[in-house]
């Protein structure tokens, strides 16, 4: 079974303030998918980059995150994400961003990020339930061959 964490960067979820509307959409689909999650709430900034570090601790197949990709001052998902690194999967967030342009031009403001960190998948996607939504999309395409291909797998045709 794969093993993903998914990971809801919100100061106001991770104080009690407001109520967590992505990370339970995102657990649903994967788990949907047959996959083992871990869903963690954490406040934006550097307990992101902890929660990041801890899950590739791990040896996850796949960590999601949601929130902090705006231009808040406080959303620094991306720049948590980027050190982690070793390939960026530069397609994976223009793709979010194009599929979100079709219902709101705020979509270019999203500053998530995708790529590989070790033998795991980094995928940051907006806070607003619509974003997550057109992340789902996109990665719905993608996400099983992006896993086998980082295993090893072969190409194969979808």
């Amino acid at each position: 079974m794969k093993r993903v964490v998914v990971l809801v960067a919100s100061t106001r979820c991770a104080a009690g303030r407001a109520v967590d509307r992505t990370g339970p959409v995102i657990v649903e689909w994967l788990r949907g998918r047959g996959w083992s999650t871990d869903h963690l709430v954490v406040a934006d900034g550097d307990p992101v980059g902890d929660a990041l570090r801890r899950a590739l601790e791990q040896n996850v197949e796949l960590i999601v995150t949601t929130g902090g990709t705006g231009i808040n001052p406080t959303d620094r998902t991306p720049e948590q994400t980027l050190p982690l690194l070793d390939q960026v999967l530069p397609g994976i967030g223009e793709a979010i961003r194009a599929r979100g342009m079709s219902s709101t031009p705020l979509a270019v403001l999203s500053r998530g990020v995708a790529g590989i960190a070790g033998r795991s998948v980094i995928v940051n996607l907006p806070g607003s339930p619509s974003g997550v939504a057109d992340g789902i999309a996109v990665l719905d395409d993608v996400i099983e061959h992006i896993i086998s291909q980082l295993a090893g797998g072969d190409h194969v045709t979808p």
